[in-house]
């Protein structure tokens, strides 16, 4: 069974620091896919906060450029958002992807944990 279980979200103030990780099953192999982390808003679209693809190169949303960071573990098959100095627009409920087009699309969603940024 394919799946990719999210962790770390929570309620955090302004500034602070959260780390999620996304845990993915041995059928994905994180370091084939590019792997990205989204978030979606109340009311809002989900959007794309930053991915790695399989080569490694990182691409991050401007509203996040020089505070978040995306890593990935090939050993534990997982990768990671650092988030730091975050501000009340980071609230969302954040999920892990996995894509990949060869041999054919595939695209995978994790379940979504949830972050809260408030004072």
């Amino acid at each position: 069974q394919v799946q990719l279980v999210e962790s770390g979200g929570g309620l955090v103030q302004p500034g602070g620091s959260l780390r999620l990780s996304c845990a993915a099953s041995r059928n994905i192999f994180v370091s084939r896919y590019t792997m990205g982390w989204y978030r979606q808003a109340p009311g809002k679209q989900r959007e794309l906060v930053a991915n790695i693809t399989r080569g490694g190169t990182t691409n991050y949303a401007a509203t996040v450029k020089g505070r978040f960071t995306i890593s990935r573990d090939n050993a534990k098959n997982t990768v990671y958002l650092a988030m730091n100095s975050l501000k009340p627009d980071d609230t969302g409920v954040y999920y892990c992807n996995a894509y990949i087009t060869t041999p054919r699309i595939m695209d995978y969603w994790g379940q979504g944990t949830q972050v809260i940024v408030s004072p």
